[in-house]
């Protein structure tokens, strides 16, 4: 008879201790009209396989027709125009740098970003019951993901703000490879005419699904934010256990440094070719590497009001435990009115009064975000450092090495 009561009790407990139930699998990248082009290409199998594949069938895309059609324009040599195809900076660099690593950052992305979803629950930083909330927000965002309507729509967008946006904007106004200025307007050659309604559409349409993709993210971290997490203001990582957000700055570099890439090109073509000096873009740079910094990072602070309400009650907690464990031990080693000596008062007091404090400097310390300096600073060098050649533009590279001799030494 005793032996049921004891299986209820054992059942219980295992209830308790088990696993709690797996997330749904999450990826941002693994969905969508392209992504499913990609698979009925043999372009990329469910895993993102084929990687170079894709990397050389849009690289060749973009770029290749646009070198057989200058040929065919005869601008190859160079003749009157201003500006042939070979030395056009700003081309070569969005084809075959910026355009490339778009492509790879979705492997990045979906290395990174994937695991740091299910550690939320894998570490019980969302608390069992609220594990079906968490998982309709994952699938709410693989449901926008896949939406054929968001990328027909930034189809759309590309093909009417973003075309006007590039021949009002960023088009040079001088005879080049692709274009000719004819009474304030620019007329087409055949390799501009590929350039303008295939390869830009091509970058910019992979560019602002990109965009789309860090607002899904952002979107996702809200509503996760929203359930009651379960953060300890001692946690090593000093974010109460979910710095490891801040990787996010990781997987997301590839597309800073596209982006600091094509602007860089865009300034080289404009100090070669339109006498500008490389300093007159030195607020474009500042506010690229500024935004895209903050679009990375500013959706982490979503939870920053729970990780302060989790500091303020870590710093409560073990102010009092320190309070009572300091009072403790200076009435048994300073006063020698040694009362009811509590647990944590044994032959190690000297060392568990260090731990004490330890644990309550680890909870004053906290941060207020789940990312550090080092995370700011490498999104930072990763949108500047394509910005860095524009140096040679200033000075020769002997110059630029001595200077750079003088900074270290």
């Amino acid at each position: 008879m005793s032996a049921q009561p004891a299986t209820k009790t054992s059942a219980l407990r295992d209830a308790a201790t088990a696993a709690p139930p797996a997330p749904p699998s999450f990826s941002l990248v693994q969905g969508g009209l392209l992504f499913q082009a990609w698979r009925r290409l043999h372009l990329s199998g469910e895993s993102l396989e084929f990687l170079r594949r894709r990397v050389l069938f849009i690289t060749l895309l973009a770029w290749l027709p646009l070198l057989l059609l200058s040929v065919i324009d005869r601008n190859f040599d160079g003749g009157a125009i201003r500006i042939p195809f070979l030395k056009d900076l700003e081309a070569h660099v969005r084809f075959l740098v910026a355009l490339p690593l778009l492509i790879v950052a979705e492997v990045v992305v979906h290395e990174r970003i994937s695991p740091l979803i299910r550690r939320f629950v894998d570490h019980r930083i969302v608390a069992v019951d609220d594990v079906p909330a968490f998982n309709e927000a994952v699938r709410f965002t693989v449901r926008a993901r896949n939406s054929i309507a968001l990328e027909a729509a930034l189809l759309g967008l590309v093909y009417t703000l973003g075309l006007w946006l590039w021949r009002s904007e960023f088009a040079l106004d001088a005879a080049t490879w692709y274009a000719r200025p004819d009474g304030g307007h620019i007329q087409l050659t055949l390799a501009g005419r590929w350039y303008a309604w295939v390869s830009i559409p091509i970058f910019q349409f992979l560019m602002v699904r990109w965009y789309l993709r860090m607002v899904l993210w952002f979107h996702l971290l809200w509503r996760i934010s929203r359930l009651p997490l379960h953060l300890v203001a001692t946690h090593p990582d000093c974010a109460g256990g979910i710095g490891f957000l801040g990787d996010s700055a990781y997987a997301f570099s590839p597309v800073l440094f596209a982006q600091g890439a094509l602007l860089s090109g865009l300034i080289a073509n404009r100090v070669l070719y339109q006498g500008q000096n490389v300093l007159s873009f030195k607020m474009d740079a500042a506010g690229l590497v500024c935004a895209l910094a903050l679009f990375v990072l500013g959706p982490l602070v979503v939870f920053t009001p729970q990780l302060d309400r989790a500091r303020e009650k870590g710093e409560a907690d073990y102010g009092l435990l320190a309070n009572r464990y300091v009072s403790a031990f200076h009435e048994k080693w300073i006063s020698g009115e040694e009362k009811d000596t509590p647990a944590l008062l044994g032959s190690s007091d000297i060392q568990s009064l260090a731990d004490v404090g330890d644990s309550y400097a680890v909870a004053s310390d906290m941060r207020l975000v789940p990312f550090g300096r080092d995370d700011v600073l490498w999104l930072v060098a990763a949108t500047t450092a394509p910005l860095l050649p524009l140096a040679l533009t200033m000075f020769s590279l002997q110059d630029l090495l001595t200077r750079l001799v003088k900074i270290l030494f």
